[in-house]
């Protein structure tokens, strides 16, 4: 794994006794990443699996937590495996890494139902930490992935990417004040509405987004550039 910077340093919360599985056909990507797995006291244990076939043996077979999970493997698509360990196991998380940074793969991995999505060239220990993430629960869209979708001419209001881009003007704009740090009073105080109504508009907006709580909603915003 090559070196990336990002701001992302904060060690999220998550449950010891983890089984990770890491997909990919290149054998210096499966040792490189084990090489990085195996000093992290909360994974117990890590399988690898070289494509599509044995990712969703493996995964069912082992009741894996976490998946690593490569696009492109020798037997089809990444985002597909993907898809099927999710609808097989809905509890488990993946997060997808490729080197392609496209704005439409994106879509399609989140679509899928994967955690995250993230370039082979980020600094290990960024990788760790957003790996970590992922298995706590949220959303995470690492930076040089978020580049990329920024930046992609594929979106929904004002040229947004996916998720985003399925949100309304007005979901858009209590979105950014919530990636703000705004709170529940001073958003339902910009729209001349209750609590109540901005708690019921912000639920819309997680399950559009796919993610469960405020949090998650606001660091995908913020890795998403939307400010």
């Amino acid at each position: 794994m090559g070196h990336g910077t990002t701001a992302i340093r904060e060690w999220s919360p998550v449950r010891a006794g983890q089984r990770v599985l890491i997909v990919d056909d290149h054998p210096i990507v499966l040792h490189g990443l084990r090489s990085v797995l195996e000093g992290e006291p909360w994974i117990e244990e890590i399988s690898e699996a070289r494509s599509v076939a044995e990712a969703i043996k493996e995964a069912t077979t082992r009741r894996v937590h976490l998946v690593i999970m490569d696009v492109r493997l020798p037997d089809g698509d990444g985002v597909e495996a993907t898809r099927r360990i999710i609808r097989a196991l809905p509890e488990v998380a993946v997060l997808v890494m490729t080197m392609d940074d496209d704005a439409e793969l994106v879509a399609r991995a989140m679509e899928a139902g994967a955690h995250g999505f993230v370039l082979k060239d980020l600094d290990p220990v960024d990788f760790v930490t957003l790996l970590r993430a992922v298995a706590a629960g949220s959303i995470v869209i690492g930076p040089h992935a978020g580049v990329s979708v920024r930046t992609g001419t594929r979106g929904g209001p004002a040229g947004l990417p996916p998720p985003l881009n399925s949100l309304t003007t007005r979901e858009v704009e209590i979105l950014t004040m919530l990636a703000a740090s705004r709170t529940t009073a001073e958003i339902g105080r910009r729209f001349g509405v209750s609590q109540k109504t901005v708690r019921n508009q912000l639920s819309g907006i997680f399950v559009k987004i796919g993610v469960h709580d405020r949090v998650q909603a606001a660091l995908l915003a913020q890795r998403l550039g939307l400010k």
